[in-house]
């Protein structure tokens, strides 16, 4: 069967400066990026490369100093706030480093947001379940692990009906066991429900599980690898 590409998002052209004058700094510099329904892409590259900053502009969190972004075939630049608020409400999840949960709600009230947000298909109970969490959906996330705490801000984005996740170092906090397992939720959430993931690391392992690698240095692509055999997560050697 031949696998259709629908595009979701486009870039063309994309700058990003921060600053003025002598202290001006070119974050991204003239970066053409296209994603497509379903896939997994891994942007690699070391600190101060742009991985987050790409990731910000994709996810609508900041704008670009010059550039289009597209998301199905509409111009971020030429919609109003309200209407970027509803494509990020509807359409795009984040798993950052940082949990970001709510100290004084439970793991489940947590998970419930990204379902009030945009309700998806997945029963809460048998999401918490799946993941681990079925007997500590009523704990805080000060009585949780990071891994735990991780995995909850993952369900999250699970409960929400998700076109594209993106994902900034969600395993630079965790040990190896707790990360692996964390990509495998991400993966299974790719394959089951055809969830397009933009994941930034500098750890070029996690590259084995993607369709498609990006490099980064120095703010510009350096290269585009097209994965065309991705490893299961239990198939790569990670120690």
């Amino acid at each position: 069967m031949v696998k259709l590409e629908i595009e979701i998002i486009k870039l063309e052209k994309i700058k990003k400066d921060f600053g003025c004058g002598d202290s001006k700094v070119n974050a991204l510099k003239v970066i053409d990026f296209t994603l497509n329904a379903g896939e997994f892409i891994v942007i690699l590259g070391p600190s101060g490369s742009g991985k987050s900053t790409l990731l910000n502009i994709m996810g609508t969190l900041e704008k670009p100093s010059d550039g289009t972004v597209t998301y199905f075939g509409k111009s971020i630049g030429e919609m109003k706030k309200n209407k970027i608020m509803e494509l990020r409400k509807k359409h795009i999840g984040f798993i950052f480093q940082a949990y970001h949960l709510f100290g004084n709600l439970t793991a489940k009230e947590n998970v419930l947001i990204g379902e009030y947000l945009a309700p998806g298909e997945i029963d809460i109970n048998t999401l918490l379940n799946d993941i681990g969490l079925g007997n500590k959906q009523n704990k805080f996330p000060y009585q949780l692990s990071g891994g735990e705490q991780q995995r909850v801000a993952i369900a999250r984005a699970l409960a929400k009906k998700t076109s594209v996740l993106f994902c900034d170092e969600p395993t630079g906090a965790l040990d190896t066991k707790t990360g692996i397992v964390i990509l495998s939720l991400l993966k299974a959430m790719q394959e089951s429900r055809g969830v397009s993931i933009v994941l930034a690391t500098h750890n070029p392992k996690i590259g084995n599980i993607a369709d498609r690698i990006i490099s980064m240095k120095d703010g510009e692509i350096v290269s585009e690898e097209i994965n065309k055999t991705p490893l299961s997560v239990e198939e790569v050697e990670w120690s």
